[in-house]
């Protein structure tokens, strides 16, 4: 073990707002580490920091993934209500691409049509 001539710092950074698990929004420590700061050992307070690293590590992975899961289901959503669009939209009659124009009389029958 390596000594330690110097104090281990807080890792407050002012930010004093607990999150929904208790962990404090700015430092990632407990009410009970935050209020216990100066008199926990050196090798405490390092122990502390190597929490609140891994708290933070595992927030951020878990809003990741929360962005990820709503962001593929806002593309399923997009694709639902586009083919939902697709399926429902009437052709323009302004736009010639959209109308379905039969062309050189296929299919049009005149028989029994008088002028």
């Amino acid at each position: 073990m390596q000594l330690e001539f110097f104090d281990v710092p807080s890792p407050c950074i002012g930010i004093c707002q607990a999150d929904k698990k208790g962990y404090c929004l700015g430092c990632s420590r407990t009410r009970e580490e935050r209020q216990t700061w100066k008199d926990f050992s050196i090798d405490q307070k390092q122990k502390v920091i190597k929490l609140c690293i891994q708290r933070k590590k595992r927030k951020v992975k878990r809003i990741e993934q929360e962005q990820a899961l709503i962001q593929s289901q806002d593309i399923t959503s997009e694709q639902n209500v586009e083919s939902d669009v697709k399926q429902n939209i009437q052709p323009s009659l302004l736009i010639p691409e959209s109308i379905d124009v039969k062309t050189q009389n296929d299919d049009i029958d005149f028989e029994g049509f008088e002028l």
